[in-house]
């Protein structure tokens, strides 16, 4: 592959001595137009990577939080063809931050996956994660997609061990996303010490960049983390804050965009100041 978007950004935050911020949120969530609102707010606000996840009716590997979501894009209507317009509408003013679409294989079977691979790369897709096509179907969809200049990024977790980790390195591209904990989104907090020696077995074994995921809130939490890791995931904290801002009819109001790009804002500082506190302990050390 050629290089792309996502190689490009772990190679300026490289040269930045500083780890990414990845930031979640669902297409279509409350609805379609605040999504793109909220979509097109998030570099500015201190995303580096974005996320977008694409509804399905069941989510098996999500939480309530990030389940929620994706009942309400549904509901507002949300289709795979609303998702690639919002990736295709965000490109027409921004051309550098990397989109990922995120979510399960059904709704791209159903779209038919040489059709999306092509209207993916059109759109302006930049990297795909599938949590429910392992290695072994690699030649359903992640080879493919390599060929279409799409990175395909997988999925490691506290139980894939040294054994089963070179199978799911073998097709990943852009970068490694570490779960970090054993559940559903949302569902508990990470040990920043069992995910520190983790990202460092990963690296035993690729250089590809690793992202690290799932159960992270805070911007303390976020600081902790990047002290180890290539960039930090926040998915159920971002789909949360636009939850509590919906009125009774769960519409979005005018502080749903607001909420979010405040707490990516946090969440940028926390991720930004990671490696500086990680110098300060080395240096107290």
């Amino acid at each position: 592959m050629s290089e792309t978007r996502i190689d490009r950004t772990f190679r300026k935050l490289n040269k930045a001595a500083r780890p990414g911020l990845v930031t979640f949120i669902t297409a279509g969530d409350p609805d379609p137009q605040t999504s793109l609102d909220i979509l097109r707010a998030l570099p500015a606000a201190g995303a580096d990577i974005v996320e977008l996840g694409m509804p399905f009716s069941d989510p098996m590997a999500d939480g309530p939080a990030i389940q929620a979501a994706g009942l309400r894009a549904l509901k507002a209507g949300q289709t795979m063809i609303r998702t690639l317009e919002m990736v295709r509408a965000f490109r027409q003013d921004d051309q550098e931050t990397p989109i990922v679409l995120m979510g399960y294989y059904n709704p791209i079977y159903i779209y038919g996956p040489e059709r999306f691979l092509k209207d993916a790369r059109e759109a302006g897709v930049d990297g795909l994660i599938i949590v429910d096509l392992p290695p072994e179907e690699d030649d359903e969809l992640c080879i493919p997609a390599l060929e279409a200049g799409i990175n395909f990024i997988r999925l490691a977790t506290p139980t894939t061990d040294d054994i089963r980790l070179p199978a799911v390195l073998a097709n990943t591209s852009g970068f490694v996303y570490y779960v970090s904990i054993t559940g559903i989104t949302g569902a508990a907090s990470p040990d920043t010490m069992q995910v520190a020696g983790a990202v460092d077995r990963i690296k035993r074994h690729t250089d590809l960049p690793v992202a690290v995921g799932f159960g992270v809130r805070s911007a303390e939490q976020a600081a902790a983390i990047g002290r180890n890791a290539d960039a930090v995931v926040v998915g159920s904290a971002i789909v949360s804050a636009i939850a509590d801002t919906l009125d009774g009819d769960g519409c979005a109001t005018t502080g749903t965009v607001a909420a979010v790009t405040d707490l990516v804002g946090s969440l940028a500082q926390g991720v930004r100041a990671s490696r500086l506190m990680a110098d300060n302990m080395e240096t107290q050390a």
